[in-house]
């Protein structure tokens, strides 16, 4: 197949498209805080969570619900700073991938990617690449989170620096 790009411009979008997929996967997995609670192993990200409290009705009180799941509506997320934080880190993400899949169409596709194409493909991926990078400084910190008085939770700053690190 022909091909609208340099050999470089190839492993710029072999390189696009495995940071842009490393981003969603690091956004969709709940394993940005870790911590405890009625001693069970709890986790979550900004739209997703891992072993939740429930209130059951019918016995009058809480159980852990041990699977992930999302949140029930946009507004069930803990906090103005976590929505804020999903919808940048998603519409960052969305960038990366939109960039990532047009360059990659560009290795199959003759005439597909000009050198104006490739630069407006760029500057969309560093756009992207910012609002993807921008949850580390937006994402709220213990202070700031509502949650139940015996959760203890900490930021897992490893997994968040090992996932992002992958971008």
């Amino acid at each position: 197949m022909a091909s609208s790009l340099t050999c470089a411009g190839v492993v710029w979008a072999f390189l696009s498209f495995l940071c842009a997929a490393a981003s969603c996967v690091g956004f969709f997995m709940p394993y940005w805080l870790l911590g405890s609670q009625l001693e069970k192993s709890v986790s979550f990200g900004t739209f997703r969570r891992c072993s939740y409290p429930v209130r059951d009705e019918s016995r009058q009180m809480t159980v852990m619900v041990e699977q992930c799941g999302r949140y029930a509506s946009f507004q069930a997320i803990p906090s103005a700073e976590w929505r804020i934080c999903t919808v940048v880190t998603g519409l960052g993400c969305g960038l990366l991938l939109l960039v990532a899949l047009t360059a990659l169409m560009g290795c199959c596709v003759s005439e597909l990617i000009s050198r104006t194409v490739g630069r407006v493909a760029g500057g969309i991926q560093f756009l992207g690449g910012l609002l993807s990078q921008a949850q580390r400084g937006m994402s709220p910190r213990e202070h700031s989170m509502k949650q139940p008085a015996d959760l203890d939770i900490s930021l897992n700053l490893d997994a968040l620096v090992l996932i992002q690190s992958a971008l």
